[in-house]
């Protein structure tokens, strides 16, 4: 009786670490490719690159604890001195340089997504809808971040000023990115269990 009580506490601690196993590979995965994304550069009026559909794609297919996790994997390696961010950046003065903010609002874009996608369900407009509102969530943070570190170092910038400089140039092209990530959420959804 107790050997197949330690046996049946053995198969349950392999497939809990497993699980485990299987949710770093997945996060590790995610996070190498936001920072794919991010590496392309796109030219157009003012060039962009596509780091905010890999984060959308990671937070619509991984959920909340692993899609935030990949986020969050990413910005630390970046972080480290690794250079994952656009134009082959990384290091601390990056992240916490006036346009650093835009980075670390990944995180509530994350979440935001994977929020709106656990309660609402993983349908396409959902994830369209969600990914438009992380994406406004990361605007705000990282345009407050930009008039903060601006001012201390320029003078002061207006509301109007930050938007039209860093938000108002990426509008078209981040529908464009999000129509796509949700595209690509709702496909893969179908097919592939994450």
């Amino acid at each position: 009786m107790i050997m197949k009580e330690k046996t049946a506490q053995t198969s349950e601690n392999k497939k809990k670490k497993k699980v485990k196993t299987a949710d770093l590979v997945y996060i590790g995965i995610f996070a190498a490719l936001i920072a794919v994304c991010a590496w392309i550069q796109i030219p157009f009026t003012v060039p962009f690159t596509l780091q905010t559909m890999g984060v959308c794609i990671a937070a619509g297919l991984l959920g909340a604890e692993r899609g935030t996790f990949s986020v969050l994997v990413y910005i630390l390696i970046g972080l480290i001195g690794a250079p994952v961010f656009s134009g082959f950046q990384s290091g601390p003065g990056v992240l916490f340089g006036i346009t650093g903010g835009y980075i670390i609002g990944f995180i509530f874009t994350a979440i935001t997504v994977c929020l709106f996608v656990k309660f609402l369900g993983k349908k396409g407009w959902v994830y369209f809808v969600s990914m438009v509102l992380g994406i406004a969530v990361c605007y705000a943070f990282g345009t407050a971040w930009y008039m903060f570190g601006y001012s201390r170092g320029n003078g002061a910038v207006t509301l109007a000023g930050a938007l039209s400089m860093c938000v108002v140039p990426f509008i078209i092209p981040d529908l464009v990115k999000i129509a796509f990530a949700a595209f690509i959420c709702t496909k893969l959804n179908k097919r592939i269990k994450l």
